[in-house]
């Protein structure tokens, strides 16, 4: 049985205009951004390179008018306009200008020094802008373009050939020649290079900014030892096959122990959702799963916070914003070993595994459920020095900095 809750609201931004004071304007596309919380990763990733560097660049973002699979525009800001989202301006772009003459008017008439782009396959929010820069009916500023964890082996091989089709023809167009491209780790340079054969001085290793926190905040809400109830497991992401939940689903099969999963995120593919129903259905009498809907940002971490393991076994992130999430609240994780997430077991914050030994991860829940309260406890602290290690970096900043100064400083006349 599947238990459903009550939908949940988003934080609101406010009206403002458009100013030039003197900082490089990046001009950034992206399909969704905030108040929207329901799309996942990319809103976090955008979101926080406005925090970190929204003081440095003028920030000016392209983006919907609603959030992932809404039907109506947002109702707290001003559409087709420019409004103040924190250290941003924001666009929110209706359906009469998500086309190539509104996209190119755009362009044209929002004066920037480097165009940023947050996708290789969204054709609205990447494959219009290149086709107007390619037609000549749009500058042609520096461009970096940042495919997010797109050409993942495990992201790639879904809907494989319609995306194939998709490079050779968008190739052929030369919209993807003379720009520069942002991947988030060295996993994602390969990644790059192995679909679309990108040479590699073209490609910048900037990974994904965490979030502005300071380092005293990490950890903060260290949990108390499990106690002798069912293992509590959370999954939360977007449900879709990418994210791989009927994989964890069979793995629950087969435990022999009581445990309660929670299930949290948008339905972004109602079969892959059906086919999870029909697999919960078959699980024993002792693992409870609920479905609890999905969540803004605001309360991801003290949500998080309350399980004893955050699993995502999915097929591909280029970073995993709720793992960084799960991290810093010293949840233990137990994931794919498809993200920049790598040696987790090492470092005593959890396993990153391969998803062709699913009993290993029938394994790390067995271990997690069978620990001593002292030991939990210890897992939750080694999981949350992890995160202050490799969240407090700083070179992360440096690297995402570095990456437009010397586009920008590289720019024709």
């Amino acid at each position: 049985m599947v238990n459903y809750p009550a939908d949940a609201g988003a934080e609101t931004p406010r009206s403002g205009t458009v100013a030039t004071d003197g900082r490089p304007i990046i001009l950034c596309f992206v399909a969704y951004y905030l108040p929207g919380y329901r799309s996942g990763g990319p809103v976090r990733t955008i979101a926080n390179f406005v925090d970190h560097l929204g003081d440095e660049f003028d920030i000016r973002i392209v983006t919907r008018d609603r959030d992932a699979l809404d039907t109506k525009p947002y109702s707290s800001v001003e559409i087709d306009a420019w409004n103040t989202v924190g250290k941003a301006q924001v666009f929110y772009a209706s359906g009469k200008t998500l086309n190539l003459r509104g996209i190119a008017k755009l362009l044209r008439e929002t004066p920037h020094n480097a165009l940023y782009l947050n996708s290789f396959f969204a054709f609205g929010f990447t494959g219009l802008p290149l086709l107007a820069r390619r037609l000549g009916i749009a500058p042609r500023n520096p461009c970096v373009i940042a495919p997010r964890g797109e050409f993942s082996q495990g992201a790639i091989a879904l809907k494989a050939r319609k995306k194939r089709l998709y490079m050779r023809v968008t190739r052929m167009m030369g919209l993807y020649s003379g720009l520069h491209w942002q991947a988030s780790s060295e996993f994602e340079v390969s990644d790059i290079q192995r679909e679309l054969d990108v040479p590699a001085e073209e490609i910048s290793v900037a990974p994904n900014l965490p979030p502005a926190i300071e380092p005293a905040g990490l950890g903060a809400a260290l949990h108390k030892p499990r106690g002798d109830g069912p293992l509590r497991l959370v999954f939360l992401s977007r449900i879709s096959p990418k994210k791989n939940l009927d994989f964890l689903l069979g793995v629950l099969k087969e435990v022999n122990f009581d445990v309660v999963l929670d299930i949290y995120g948008v339905v972004d593919d109602e079969d892959h959702w059906g086919y999870c129903k029909t697999l919960i259905a078959q699980l024993p009498a002792s693992v409870e799963v609920n479905y609890e809907g999905v969540i803004p940002h605001s309360k991801v971490s003290r949500v998080i916070a309350n399980y004893d393991l955050f699993v995502l076994p999915t097929r591909g992130e280029n970073y995993g914003h709720a793992i960084a999430e799960a991290l810093t609240q010293g949840t233990p994780v137990l994931i794919s070993d498809q993200t920049p997430w790598r040696d987790l077991e090492r470092y005593g914050a959890g396993w990153d595994l391969p998803l062709d030994k699913k009993y290993r991860f029938l394994d790390a829940i067995t271990r997690v459920n069978s620990m001593e309260r002292a030991d939990y406890l210890t897992l939750r602290q080694s999981t949350a020095d992890y995160a202050r290690r490799k969240l407090s970096d700083t070179l992360i900043v440096d690297s995402n900095r570095r990456l437009f100064n010397q586009l920008l400083a590289h720019r024709g006349p």
